[in-house]
C-alpha cells in the first residue's frame, strides 16, 4: 500500500483547488492507498523565516506534523493556484518553513545542491484562470517551474508529474465536472506507481505538547 500525502495550497476551503485535492484524495484511496489531505488554510504557523535562511525557527506542532507526513509517504501531490505568476503566500510559507536546508537539501562540499527526500514521487497540479498559451510562452510558466523544479526536484522528488487546470475563468460547471474526474483519475493513476529507490528518511521531532 502507498502512502500519499496532498497539500491544497490554495486557502480557501471552497476554491476549486481544495475540490481537487479532495477528488484526487478520492481517486487514490479507491486505489487502495493511504492518503492524507493538507490544507493550507487550515494550518496554524507564522509563515515567515524571521531570521532567513541562515537561522533556525522553531517548527510549530501543524509544521513538525506535516514533516511527519513528508517522511512517510512514498508521493506528494501539491495543489496550487497560479497567482501574480507564483503561488499564494500561505503555500510559499510552508515550503519555506518546512524545507528546511539540511532536513530537505544540503550543499555538498563541491557546492552543487542535493535533496535529502529522495526515493519519492509527485505531481504538481495546478490551477488557472490564465489561457496556457500565454502561460507558458509569455509568462515563462513560472509557477510550474517553481514548484516542480526549483522545489521538488531539488529536494530529491522524482519525477514530478504536472496536471493543468484551466482556463478557470469564465469556466462552467460542465468543465469544472470534467476537471475534478480528471483529479481523481490523477490520484488512481499515482496510488498504482511505487517509487524505484529507497527512501530517504530524515529525522522528525516529535510534536511539542501544546501549551496549556
Amino acid at each position: 500500500m502507498s502512502n500519499i500525502l496532498v497539500i491544497n495550497g490554495n486557502p480557501s476551503s471552497t476554491s476549486l483547488g481544495a475540490a481537487l485535492a479532495e477528488r484526487y484524495a478520492e481517486g487514490a484511496r479507491a486505489a487502495g492507498a493511504q492518503v492524507a489531505v493538507v490544507h493550507a488554510g487550515e494550518l496554524d504557523f507564522d509563515p515567515h523565516l524571521r531570521g532567513g535562511l541562515r537561522s533556525q525557527q522553531a517548527l510549530e506542532p501543524d509544521l513538525v506534523r506535516l514533516r511527519q507526513q513528508l517522511v512517510a509517504a512514498d508521493h506528494v501531490a501539491v495543489v496550487s493556484p497560479v497567482w501574480w505568476g507564483s503561488i499564494p503566500a500561505a503555500l510559499k510559507g510552508i515550503l519555506d518553513r518546512t524545507l528546511e536546508r539540511g532536513w530537505a537539501y544540503r550543499y555538498k562540499d563541491n557546492g552543487l545542491p542535493e535533496g535529502l527526500l529522495k526515493g519519492r514521487t509527485a505531481r504538481v497540479l495546478i490551477t488557472t484562470d490564465t489561457p496556457r498559451w500565454i502561460l507558458r510562452w509569455v509568462m515563462g510558466d513560472t509557477t510550474v517551474r517553481q514548484l516542480r523544479r526549483s522545489t521538488l526536484r531539488f529536494c530529491g522528488f522524482k519525477p514530478v508529474r504536472l496536471s493543468r487546470f484551466g482556463q478557470v475563468h469564465g469556466s462552467d460547471a460542465h468543465a469544472r465536472a470534467a476537471w475534478l474526474d480528471r483529479a481523481e483519475a490523477d490520484g488512481r493513476c499515482d496510488a498504482d506507481i511505487a517509487p524505484k529507490a529507497a527512501k530517504s528518511m530524515p529525522e522528525v521531532a516529535a510534536v511539542p505538547e501544546p501549551v496549556r
